[in-house]
């Protein structure tokens, strides 16, 4: 891979080449992408979809909208520092073409700023909640009607994928969705290969998948502009990672990991003294124990805490990037960059008690049964009704079902498994608490 193809300004649907040096640099592509993700009505709906507890009512505790602005301003700091290293080591970046340390960091911002915007409510038990409606619930009858690939993307249903089709996939007098740059689209495909074979490898790209059969087309078109490398063979799709794909990454982890924390520490859920201990262990080398001493409360210690540490892991990570540079090019780092962290120790401390004391605590649990009765009553519903619709057969409660669905989903799909992501989209695209309030409707005596 070379960075001058990577960092293509390219957006679906152009017919020439869009040249870095000819750039606006008041309305540079690449942020124009990012005012394109704020303003979209898929990324507005984070404001009310799960980060870590569902349906929360405190004011400090993050939903997908924060989360996904915390990860954009860390992935745009590594985009800029990353950015600044590769013009020196590649100074024709910009000296001919005109790229600037900048413009990595609008990428990544950008990339980072809608990587969940393809997740379903109520976290990550959405995605699941999903795929068993499909493997063990009612959807199972449709499994004979389609390929195996098809019926890899229903049982396994991925928020990564599905942000890609968000992202991408053209409706009636709208091509190419929100049109992003391919830099950018690169840039957030984490996992770029398609459902199956699943996990083939311990390549970090393999873990997932990232894109459904509906939008392979136009995957491999964006993998083949950007120059990606293919490093699957037959039939099956898959490519090495972008290599801003691993800062995208970088920036979800750390914020994940010390943010999410600090949301237990808030909740009560992790003792302060308790997370102390871990988070100082991550900011020992450049912790101020003296203004540190001078933090009244509970809230600006951790606040504290929390910034230095990001810090570090910040630094860390483009310094892991920058020494394994022509080793991620040439698509052979099969890690993320936290797994060569010299933090790594500290990072999976941290993460086993926010499993232990905060994923898997009560509340949580509770709310996300809930929210797996309420996506598979959904999906039932409204899946049966738009089948039923197709074929002719619709009742009259099929009916007035598919007039509570909203207009852009009126689309005729003669393909059983269009129909079905159709429908898995809709539900995907809801906030909890439109989701619950569809599930009260439907389940509604007087409806």
């Amino acid at each position: 891979m070379n960075w001058e193809q990577l960092l293509s300004l390219k957006r679906q649907g152009d017919k020439g080449k869009r040249l870095r040096i000819e750039q606006d640099d008041t309305r540079l592509g690449f942020e124009v992408d990012y005012d394109r993700i704020i303003f979209s009505a898929a990324f507005r709906s984070l404001q009310d979809k799960t980060q870590v507890i569902p349906m929360s009512k405190t004011d400090f505790v993050h939903t997908r909208l924060t989360h996904s602005l915390e990860v954009s301003v860390v992935g745009r700091s590594l985009g800029r520092l990353v950015g600044k290293k590769i013009i020196e080591k590649y100074p024709h970046l910009q000296s001919i073409h005109g790229y600037q340390a900048n413009d990595f960091g609008a990428i990544v911002a950008a990339a980072a700023l809608s990587h969940d915007i393809g997740n379903p409510p109520f976290g990550h038990s959405g995605e699941k909640a999903i795929g068993e409606y499909f493997s063990i619930g009612n959807g199972q009858k449709y499994k004979d009607q389609l390929s195996d690939k098809e019926w890899q993307d229903l049982i396994d249903f991925e928020g990564n994928a599905n942000g890609f089709s968000v992202l991408t996939s053209s409706r009636p007098g709208i091509e190419g969705s929100i049109r992003l740059t391919y830099a950018v689209l690169g840039a957030f495909m984490k996992y770029p290969k398609e459902s199956l074979p699943k996990k083939p490898t311990q390549n970090i790209a393999d873990k997932k998948y990232g894109f459904f059969q509906s939008d392979k087309e136009f995957f491999k078109e964006v993998a083949t502009e950007l120059g990606m490398i293919p490093n699957k063979s037959g039939n099956d799709i898959g490519y090495e990672r972008h290599p801003l794909a691993y800062l995208v990454e970088a920036a979800d982890d750390i914020c994940y990991t010390i943010i999410d924390f600090e949301d237990g520490i808030n909740l009560g859920l992790v003792s302060e003294d308790f997370a102390l201990e871990y988070l100082i262990k991550l900011v020992k080398d450049t912790i101020d124990t003296s203004k540190y001493k001078t933090l009244a409360t509970k809230e600006d210690r951790i606040s504290y805490l929390r910034a230095l540490a990001i810090g570090n892991l910040i630094q860390d990570a483009v310094r892991i990037f920058i020494e394994n540079e022509e080793l991620i090019v040439q698509g052979k780092f099969p890690y993320a960059l936290t797994d060569k962290s010299k933090y790594k120790a500290q990072i999976d401390d941290i993460i086993k008690i926010s499993v232990k004391n905060i994923y898997q605590s009560r509340e949580v649990i509770e709310k996300e049964l809930s929210g797996y009765q309420i996506i598979n009553n959904l999906l039932d519903k409204f899946i049966t009704a738009y089948n039923n619709n197709h074929s002719g057969k619709a009742t009259n409660y099929d009916k007035l079902i598919l007039k509570i669905l909203p207009e852009k989903y009126f689309l005729e799909k003669e393909n059983l498994y269009d129909r079905l992501l159709l429908m898995c989209h809709f539900v995907s695209m809801l906030t909890d608490g439109n989701a619950l309030l569809y599930s009260k409707i439907i389940n509604s005596n007087n409806y």
